[in-house]
């Protein structure tokens, strides 16, 4: 099963993968994850894509491609993957076919987890976090018993900033500008499914699968 993954940051996309695994026994491999292998491993891509993160650069899609061609040849993924976080670009999207073509695999499917702005915002800045034991809260989905402290060392919860609703509202932003010519490219292919994200977490899951045994969702 060869799977893309999409989803705006706080869709749930993260959990939804972790459920993939367990149910499809083939990695998880996220943009990010790749990049820190390919480095600790010290393979010439490796080695090309840390000196740009070095210099506080973007990898260029050369290099990016090449650690992602990498890793799909790797022995745990030759009964698939869930690929997240790559491409973000319609130029990435035709490299990665080209990839795939050489490496002989054909995307599956392509799942978007989709949940709308203003409950994407509600749910990335509601998480606080305690600046002496670092447990984490959620004011609408888990909160303290008593606002602001810590339930389990009485510390102070603050918010990140990367969790503040201007910073939030401007990735959603940059997010839904970048993904839109994706969903159209592999709406053309017929390859792409939109998954209601504001569902139940298994009823979420359930209809993935579903999406993926090619049943209607």
């Amino acid at each position: 099963m060869h799977i893309l993954l999409m989803g705006p940051p706080g869709a749930g996309k993260g959990t939804q993968a972790v459920k993939l695994v367990e149910a499809f026994n083939i990695p998880h491999i996220s943009t990010g994850d790749m990049f820190r292998a390919a480095v600790k491993e010290g393979t010439p891509l490796g080695k090309q894509a840390k000196e740009y993160m070095d210099a506080g650069q973007l990898v260029p899609d050369s290099v990016t491609i090449g650690i992602v061609k990498e890793r799909l040849t790797k022995p745990d993924c030759e009964r698939g993957f869930i690929l997240d976080g790559f491409p973000r670009t319609l130029d990435q999207a035709d490299a990665l076919d080209r990839t795939l073509c050489e490496l002989g695999i054909r995307l599956d499917r392509v799942i978007n987890i989709s949940v709308p702005a203003e409950e994407l915002v509600r749910r990335m800045t509601g998480r606080r976090i305690c600046r002496s034991c670092g447990a984490t809260y959620h004011i609408h989905f888990n909160p303290p018993a008593q606002a602001g402290i810590c339930d389990k060392c009485g510390g102070e919860l603050y918010q990140r900033a990367d969790d503040q609703e201007q910073t939030v509202t401007k990735r959603l932003a940059v997010y839904s500008a970048q993904t839109q010519p994706l969903i159209e490219y592999y709406q053309d292919k017929g390859l792409y499914t939109e998954i209601d994200g504001q569902q139940d977490i298994d009823k979420v899951f359930a209809d993935i699968v579903a999406s993926l045994r090619g049943e209607q969702v």
